[in-house]
């Protein structure tokens, strides 16, 4: 321990170090809390999208359809074309950005138990926010926990 003088108090404050035990226990949370999140960020980007699907050649046709009608759009029309231009560019390379969701789903199960208990995160959230009852069930969380 380390006394130190409160500058806004005369008297000594006492100021305690982190025990060896303590200091563990905030690493394993900083590590579930990013597992976690790291499987609920895939789910979230794996997750089908509405209506029709687009494949990278789709994009591709619309990008060069784009560069054609670049040349004699009004400066209007130019700046919408420029901006779905870098939408469909920056689609195209989401799409390249594959998520690991087997490894991702690994870690969450090994932690989802202990990151539930600590929380106080029931059944029932885990599966409003998408993730499956399978995976809570190989993880050990229960509709009863």
């Amino acid at each position: 321990m380390q006394s130190i003088r409160d500058p806004y108090n005369v008297e000594m404050v006492t100021k305690r170090e982190m025990s060896d035990e303590h200091k563990a226990a905030l690493a394993k949370g900083r590590n579930e809390g990013r597992i976690v999140r790291d499987y609920l960020e895939g789910l979230r980007a794996t997750k089908p999208k509405r209506g029709r699907k687009r494949t990278a050649e789709t994009i591709q046709k619309r990008l060069d359809a784009i560069e054609l009608d670049l040349a004699e759009a009004s400066p209007m029309d130019e700046l919408l074309l420029v901006q779905e231009r870098r939408d469909l560019e920056a689609e195209i390379a989401a799409m390249s950005n594959k998520v690991d969701m087997v490894s991702l789903e690994g870690a969450f199960i090994e932690v989802a138990k202990s990151y539930s208990a600590s929380k106080k995160i029931s059944y029932a959230s885990w599966r409003d926010v998408g993730v499956e009852a399978s995976v809570l069930k190989r993880a050990g969380i229960s509709r009863a926990a």
